[in-house]
């Protein structure tokens, strides 16, 4: 049996949301993608309004993906924001399982860049931005997981996450410690004393 340590990637390795970033960083070096704003703010309307879902969303915030060029542009993203990742990072000490919502074709440069074992994310198309199957997400993210490996072939350790509201999941599966990630910092908690009142 393998043991591994769970790591959400936004707001817990890196201390921002990267997708996020991303689109920033795109809109301000691809100035032209910003004529594609009014459907994405039609998009956050609709959201808001609860007429759509958080994925049907997020399938149009990376709309912007075939009209730039989309390897350089991850390369050169991570070019300045691979400094941020948290130090603490860098001395983990089991097999490290990072699954994350952002997007594939954003963090699997990161993912070679830092030497981790696997990742985990929401797949997009290259081509064209688009979601393929679901968004990597609160229980999305167990069966991911449960997907690249047989249930019994591993032992969890360690869960690391910034988000207790949506990544009480994985957390469930800490048989070490979970950890709660405030401004980067870790904080140790007992996983029934925090949800004890959610079950």
């Amino acid at each position: 049996m393998k043991d591994i340590d769970i790591y959400d990637f936004d707001k817990t390795i890196v201390p921002f949301d990267s997708g996020t970033l991303f689109c920033v960083y795109c809109a301000v070096h691809y100035p032209w993608i910003i004529l594609l704003l009014p459907i994405e703010a039609v998009g956050a309307i609709l959201i808001l309004l609860k007429i759509i879902s958080f994925t049907s969303f997020k399938k149009l915030c990376f709309i912007f993906v075939p009209f730039i060029p989309l390897d350089k542009a991850v390369k050169k993203f991570w070019d300045k924001y691979e400094c941020r990742v948290n130090k603490w990072f860098y001395t983990r000490k089991r097999h490290a399982v990072v699954i994350s919502a952002s997007p594939d074709f954003l963090l699997e440069e990161i993912h070679k860049r830092l030497g981790f074992e696997e990742l985990i994310c929401t797949r997009h198309s290259k081509k064209t931005g688009m979601i393929i199957g679901e968004n990597c997400r609160d229980e999305e993210k167990v069966k991911r997981l449960y997907e690249l490996y047989d249930k019994d072939s591993i032992n969890v350790v360690d869960v690391y996450s910034d988000s207790l509201k949506h990544d009480r999941p994985i957390f469930s599966l800490a048989g070490g410690t979970c950890y709660h990630i405030v401004n980067g910092e870790k904080k140790a908690f007992e996983f029934g004393k925090v949800y004890a009142e959610k079950k």
